[in-house]
């Protein structure tokens, strides 16, 4: 494949500095962003960046799209290379931005999975053992499904910087787009919390702030969580796959099932669009069909 001009690479450079400095994207988020850059400059077959069309963009995903890349990623790239021709427009001159009003093909939205609260009870109450690192464990789940954080929002929680609070049983965290939000902790996750942070010396070394740390006594890794994880779900002779995130969206799930308020919901697990913690009411179609049932004027039996 033809390689990129030093002019286009440094064009990239800018627009992924501009990125990490002004809007503060996260690493993940600006290595994906580099990464589909790096697809577009590939694929564009030596012509020069000013002059592509929109053509030649819908060429370049069906191909991504026949090699097998999926529906979401292929939106993803879209939007990477949509973002960087408008700031090519913005600050570079360029005139056409052929991103615009080109779609990656459409696909299924895949529904949560979520346990039962019965499933979930039977995974929290696994492990019954004091050993610092079973206390640990328990600390990260229940707070996981007490308070619906992100795996990445979990592990970077330190000790003492006040985000953690459990006299007021609350817990502020960052998420994605930094976006800031407050949170519930409850009374099983409070206590999990003080029954792992009065042996959390056993394990940390004495300079790391993590909340939560690793073997080593450094802060753990995500993938240290779900291999914890997936211990606890075997243990408990669920006999399905649990990850991290299956605790968000029972937590999730559970919440809509007692309260109904899609709105509150939306705002603990910190979404941008009501319509992406929507996704959560199709699991609860027989608790909103009581409520129909009960309300609706033509429904009621008489």
């Amino acid at each position: 494949m033809p390689q990129a001009s030093p002019h286009d690479s440094k064009l990239a450079h800018e627009y992924l500095d501009a990125l990490k400095h002004q809007r503060r994207l996260s690493p993940a988020t600006l290595s994906n962003y580099a990464r589909a850059i790096d697809v577009l400059l590939a694929l564009r077959d030596g012509k020069p960046l000013q002059s592509l069309e929109p053509a030649e963009v819908r060429r370049a995903i069906a191909l991504l799209h026949s090699k097998g890349l999926s529906p979401r990623t292929l939106a993803l790239i879209l939007s990477a290379w949509r973002g960087w021709f408008r700031w090519l427009g913005r600050h570079r001159g360029f005139v056409v931005n052929p991103v615009v009003g080109i779609r990656a093909p459409k696909a299924g939205r895949p529904l949560p999975k979520a346990l039962s609260v019965e499933a979930t009870q039977r995974l929290l109450d696994t492990e019954k053992n004091d050993a610092p690192s079973a206390l640990r464990d328990r600390a990260m789940f229940e707070l996981l499904y007490s308070s619906g954080l992100r795996l990445g929002e979990l592990i970077s929680l330190d000790l003492a910087d006040g985000r953690l609070d459990l006299r007021h049983g609350e817990v502020t965290v960052t998420g994605k787009g930094s976006k800031t939000r407050t949170v519930p902790v409850g009374a099983k996750a409070r206590e999990a919390l003080q029954e792992w942070m009065a042996v959390r010396s056993q394990i940390a070394v004495p300079s790391e702030k993590a909340l939560f740390v690793g073997a080593r006594g450094k802060r753990i890794s995500p993938a240290v969580v779900g291999a914890r994880l997936g211990a606890w779900a075997r243990a408990s002779g669920l006999g399905e796959h649990v990850h991290p995130h299956m605790l968000r969206h029972s937590f999730a799930t559970h919440l809509l099932q007692s309260s109904q308020d899609l709105r509150a919901v939306q705002e603990m697990l910190g979404h941008a669009s009501i319509s992406t913690t929507q996704v959560y009411t199709h699991l609860d179609f027989q608790a909103l069909a009581k409520v129909y049932d009960a309300a609706h004027p033509r429904a009621r039996k008489k």
